[in-house]
């Protein structure tokens, strides 16, 4: 890593979430996934997307991800009346990386999310930035990996990036 590139990191809480749930039956350590992929690296900005669905522990969670150098952003998670929810921050992170990617080196989307390949793309091209994904590798688009100018694979240590506490590999 080159230590004087200027880092943006960008994280879809909701997809990290249900990622660490659903193939481990574990919790994500958001405070060593900054430090691991940031290494030595300036951050300028680190932000962590997530939907309120006005849940008691869910203040805890937001403060915890404050206290480890995230800024939150977060919206309600809206009720259709049918009876479905949607919650999701597509747009507004790939608002924010555009933003953000002209005054960076190196935008770290944390997200396994394919949707986000068409902002790689765009970001690659057109802000000279590079872009990292990182995220669990079992659950990530390949086609996301593919355009990823480096992709952190969580899977490959990750005890490193789950919080202290029985993990169960789903296979």
């Amino acid at each position: 890593m080159n230590t004087s590139q200027r880092v943006g990191v960008l994280v879809d809480v909701s997809n990290m979430y249900h990622s660490a749930r659903n193939l481990y039956n574990a919790r994500v350590n958001f405070s060593a996934i900054l430090k691991s992929i940031v290494g030595n690296r300036e951050l300028i900005r680190a932000i962590a997307y997530v939907v309120s669905a006005d849940i008691e522990e869910e203040k805890s969670f937001f403060e915890a991800l404050k206290l480890s150098g995230f800024e939150v952003k977060s919206k309600d998670l809206q009720v259709f009346a049918g009876g479905a929810k949607k919650g999701d921050w597509d747009v507004g992170i790939a608002v924010d990386a555009i933003v953000l990617g002209k005054k960076l080196d190196v935008v770290i989307l944390v997200t396994g999310d394919g949707d986000y390949v068409p902002l790689v793309e765009y970001l690659k091209n057109n802000s000279g930035c590079k872009v990292e994904v990182a995220s669990f590798g079992r659950s990530s688009s390949a086609k996301l990996v593919e355009h990823a100018d480096t992709f952190t694979d969580f899977d490959l240590d990750p005890n490193t990036y789950l919080l202290k506490q029985r993990i169960i590999k789903r296979t």
